[in-house]
């Protein structure tokens, strides 16, 4: 029998996605590549209405362009007082707001988010980070994992940390933003860190399957 590691692709450039997914896969023989290492790949575009249907249509795509295993995963935040908004849009929520001078993208989503949330009370802002990851092996198999972080927004940001939302996502269960967090105290809490702990639990059924 070869000992040589399993390649699979994480659809990702982000070199922090890929070490986390790789750490945890090594003690299953398991080698991660992002897509660095696959140039000709270009944007997919993420035609999906949920999380789980964007991550399928990654992991899918380059699956067939590789000929390896691949996984993916699609994030965003839930908003219960906007009926789940901006859910799949998280990432462009605010593209048809104006920039102020030296804005981030990540200040401008939250600048919108807060402006629609002026008048909601604390009571009703919960919310939750969700976090979709699809697993596609070129013979077609599929496994799908969801992970939920559950919070609630705060009025204003919190913590240098973190990126996106992360400064006024309130966990109450430690008392701190997502920003507040360290990367260790945010993997055991996050969304992504559970739907990973979801994934590697099925790993070897996968697999054999």
């Amino acid at each position: 029998m070869s000992n040589k590691p399993v390649q699979i692709v994480l659809a990702t450039h982000n070199a922090g996605k890929v070490r986390e997914l790789a750490d945890p896969l090594a003690q299953f023989g398991v080698e991660v590549l992002g897509l660095e290492f696959f140039p000709g790949i270009g944007e997919i575009d993420e035609t999906g209405t949920t999380f789980e249907e964007n991550a399928c249509i990654k992991a899918r795509e380059v699956a067939r362009l590789t000929g390896l295993i691949s996984i993916a995963d699609d994030s965003g935040l839930e908003v219960d007082a906007l009926d789940g908004r901006p859910g799949v849009y998280s990432a462009r929520y605010s593209d048809d707001w104006e920039s102020l001078p030296g804005e981030s993208r990540d200040a401008r989503n939250i600048r919108k988010l807060l402006h629609e949330l002026a008048d909601v009370p604390e009571e009703k802002r919960g919310c939750r980070f969700v976090s979709s990851m699809a697993c596609v092996r070129p013979d077609g198999a599929e496994m799908v994992v969801r992970g939920i972080w559950d919070g609630r927004l705060l009025t204003a940001p919190r913590g240098e940390n973190g990126f996106g939302y992360d400064p006024v996502f309130f966990d109450a269960v430690v008392g701190k933003t997502a920003a507040e967090l360290t990367r260790d105290e945010k993997n055991a809490r996050s969304h992504r860190g559970n739907a990973l702990r979801a994934l590697l639990a099925k790993w070897q059924d996968f697999m054999g399957a």
